[in-house]
């Protein structure tokens, strides 16, 4: 299998990139003429832990999503979430020279908004896409004035309006992108990866409705039964698709269901802990900091 590099931090993202230090440590507009990945670097496979959103123009490689080439011979602009995987095969440089941007935002940065819940609707996030969204030169320029306006943000001082300002801007360039992808695949069949998409949809519902606290979390031999495959093709499947493998998936699940919960509710961490299926709440919070690096109260004081 492919050694797959992960990129925990947009920080950490900056310096494999050769670029300074981002001015926000959740959320980052990059010039991707100013991108550079070494040699050694190229040909292997990446997984972020934040959401990429990148318009490029003469990307010199090919870029391979999950199992899959992802087409870029008209397209220009592309998405990818966090936890896919996905690798840049290198090809013969050009004398075109590459321009564009590419806008990184950490889900922590959404946290306590709408668009932490409603950002899992856009279908292009998902392996289902292959193609980058081509656009019209019209399409470019109601892009290029949402980034702009992002980027002036950023250049700014943060203060209280900042966060809300940035979050309202990256909802019009995914409800813009919503559009253009709709008008793009009217007459395009969209591959389907349907053991993914079935296994998003069981755990989704397994974690709303109240499984957890009556059963505990889902063992994989469950999750396999489910989707009528074996624990070992399933196991390798996913980890050619996302670099996780189902244990991994099922504890994601559960830390993003957490982190709904301390930004949304008034709850006690024990409460919290029993409502996601942990008899001891010590057990929930080593979980919760292993994965973040905070303690569930910790987090829940980073909204305060």
């Amino acid at each position: 299998m492919a050694n797959i590099q992960h990129i925990k931090t947009i920080r950490e993202f900056h310096r494999s990139r050769a670029l300074p230090p981002p001015k926000h440590p959740l959320i980052s507009l990059v010039d991707y003429a100013d991108v550079h990945l070494s040699p050694d670097k190229m040909d292997i496979s990446w997984v972020f832990d934040f959401y990429s959103i990148s318009l490029k123009r003469n990307l010199n490689g090919k870029i391979k999503y999950g199992q899959q080439d992802y087409d870029f011979d008209e397209g220009v602009m592309f998405f990818i979430s966090p936890g896919q995987v996905f690798s840049i095969q290198a090809e013969q440089q050009t004398s075109s020279q590459k321009s564009g941007w590419i806008l990184l935002v950490h889900p922590d940065f959404l946290w306590n908004t709408m668009l932490s819940k409603n950002i899992k609707r856009y279908e292009y996030f998902n392996y289902t896409v292959h193609e980058a969204l081509f656009l019209s030169d019209k399409e470019q320029n109601i892009i290029a004035g949402i980034t702009q306006n992002i980027d002036q943000e950023l250049q700014e001082n943060i203060d209280n309006f900042s966060q809300q300002i940035i979050i309202s801007q990256i909802e019009s360039l995914l409800n813009y992108a919503d559009r253009f992808y709709h008008r793009q695949f009217i007459t395009r069949k969209i591959t389907n990866h349907r053991v993914l998409d079935r296994l998003e949809e069981l755990l989704t519902e397994y974690f709303n409705n109240y499984e957890l606290t009556r059963k505990g979390l889902p063992t994989v031999q469950f999750i396999s039964d489910s989707l009528h495959v074996s624990p070992s093709y399933l196991r390798s499947l996913l980890k050619i698709l996302t670099g996780r493998n189902t244990k991994q998936h099922i504890h994601e699940k559960l830390i993003a269901k957490a982190k709904e919960k301390l930004s949304t509710t008034n709850l006690s961490i024990s409460e919290i802990a029993y409502e996601l299926g942990f008899e001891r709440p010590q057990s929930f919070s080593k979980l919760f900091k292993s994965r973040t690096d905070l303690s569930p109260l910790e987090f829940r004081h980073s909204f305060n």
